[in-house]
């Protein structure tokens, strides 16, 4: 079931802001600062929120860690006391936090949570960070619970969602396609013992996480999601710069597989600043997917978003700018040699 709106209202900063998104792949791409993790990062609190045991205003300020976990931490900086909100839909259902400036702890008031529960309640949902995390996974969890590492809430989950194990059988047509893709780049597999991961090139030998290169832990860590049935038919999937110390060789493939991924049925979440990845989905994509970008910029009063269904037609567009200045200072070195 997937989701369809997001507005915010006086929310980190945004000072209005309303956004439909696509069924499939919806990419965010703009300038530091102009809020691109915060919407998937809410978008993301709303969808975990459909578990019984998840509060939306709690998980809100786990995943974004203001000092002292409030909420009102997370309002618009501005004179006054004025309401902030936050409101997520899918086709079914509606959940929103409305707070304001001087709200103690996470006490939003919520509404539409037990619909939404009702409504998105078999809805799995996975948040990969822009850091790769794997490969200090181990203890991790108590170290945060004793407040002697700070990690946002995504950590953890990402965590979690890889150890998960559900999926000794053999796999599906379609899943080992996926797996066989990402194997070739990873020459191994990934497997966990005593809550630490490792690769696994050959029956006998394995490699710490750690000693593996960065790059290839990402694209691991997208082998064991799919292996462990993570990403599956109904799935949202959010990915923090998934093109971060990525062989740029590699991307195509990347690619790829987010676009079988959506074609399988997974909603998928990105935000990106990289031009060759961009390109590429705009490239690789046929006329049935469904992809759409969105250019995020700031403006006089907050953030503003542009959205196109192709990564070339956007007004706006921090990506190609730079890229553009970047030819120029080329041509104009060439001119002076």
């Amino acid at each position: 079931m997937a989701i369809n709106k997001i507005n915010l209202e006086n929310f980190t900063v945004f000072e209005k802001l309303d956004i439909s998104f696509s069924n499939g792949i919806n990419v965010f791409i703009g300038e530091n600062g102009t809020g691109k993790t915060h919407i998937m990062k809410v978008i993301y609190s709303a969808c975990q929120a459909a578990r019984i045991d998840v509060s939306f205003s709690e998980k809100l300020v786990k995943v974004f860690k203001p000092d002292n976990l409030r909420i009102s931490r997370l309002a618009r900086r501005k004179p006054g006391n004025f309401r902030s909100m936050v409101v997520v839909e899918s086709d079914a259902a509606r959940i929103s936090a409305e707070f304001h400036s001087k709200t103690n702890k996470w006490d939003a008031e919520v509404t539409g949570e037990a619909k939404w529960e009702k409504q998105l309640s078999s809805l799995t949902s996975t948040f990969i960070p822009a850091k790769e995390i794997l490969s200090n996974a181990w203890n991790l969890e108590a170290a945060v619970d004793k407040n002697n590492v700070d990690f946002d809430e995504t950590y953890i989950d990402i965590i979690t969602s890889a150890k998960v194990d559900i999926s000794a059988g053999k796999d599906s047509k379609e899943r080992k396609k996926y797996l066989d893709i990402l194997q070739n780049i990873t020459s191994g597999k990934v497997t966990v013992e005593n809550e630490r991961f490792y690769l696994k090139p050959g029956s006998h030998a394995k490699i710490e996480f750690s000693l593996v290169a960065e790059g290839i832990r990402k694209i691991a860590l997208l082998w064991q999601l799919i292996k462990n049935g993570t990403l599956e038919k109904g799935a949202v999937l959010f990915w923090d710069e998934p093109e971060a110390n990525i062989n740029p060789a590699h991307i195509p493939v990347m690619v790829d597989m987010l676009l079988e991924l959506q074609r399988s049925g997974v909603q998928i979440f990105i935000s990106t600043h990289d031009y060759v990845f961009s390109k590429y989905l705009e490239v690789k994509r046929n006329e049935k997917d469904d992809v759409i970008f969105y250019s995020l910029y700031p403006k006089e009063n907050g953030v503003e978003v542009e959205s196109n269904r192709y990564f070339k037609d956007l007004r706006v567009n921090a990506i190609v700018e730079t890229f553009d200045r970047l030819l120029e200072d080329v041509f104009n070195k060439n001119l002076g040699d």
